[in-house]
C-alpha cells in the first residue's frame, strides 16, 4: 500500500502562485510514477500533470501547460506542483496519485490516491 498526503492548498488571487506538495510512504518512492489531478464541483476528475519515476519525462494537460510545473524529489519521497498565473477556473480539489505500472493522463492508470487539497482562486 501507498499512502499519499497532499498539502499546500488554500485561497490565492488570480495571477498568483501556489505550490502543492505530496508526501508518499509505504513503497519505494522511486518505483512510482506520480501524477496530479483535479476535480471542480460538478465536474469529473481531470488530469493536470504527471512525472515518470525517474523524472525523465513530464506530461501536462493543455489547460495548464506553460503555467504549472511538476517535479519530484526521490530522496524526500515528495512530488510537487508549482502553479503560476493561476486563474479562477483552476479552482478545484487537487489530488496526488501514484502508479506502480503504467504512466499517463488517465485516472485508471493510477493505483493510489490522496485525500485531496482545496485550491481556490479568487478573481
Amino acid at each position: 500500500q501507498v499512502q499519499l498526503v497532499e498539502s499546500g492548498g488554500g485561497v490565492v488571487q488570480a495571477g498568483g502562485s501556489q505550490r502543492l506538495s505530496c508526501a508518499a510512504s509505504g513503497r519505494p518512492f522511486s518505483s512510482l510514477h506520480m501524477g496530479w489531478f483535479r476535480q471542480a464541483p460538478g465536474k469529473e476528475r481531470e488530469f493536470v500533470a504527471a512525472i515518470r519515476r525517474s523524472a525523465t519525462y513530464t506530461l501536462y494537460a493543455d489547460s495548464v501547460k506553460g503555467r504549472f510545473i511538476i517535479s519530484r524529489d526521490n530522496a524526500k519521497n515528495m512530488v510537487y506542483l508549482q502553479m503560476n498565473s493561476l486563474r479562477p477556473e483552476d479552482t478545484a480539489v487537487y489530488y496526488c496519485a501514484a502508479s506502480g505500472g503504467s504512466w499517463g493522463g488517465r485516472t485508471d492508470q493510477y493505483d493510489y490516491w490522496g485525500q485531496g487539497t482545496q485550491v481556490t482562486v479568487s478573481s
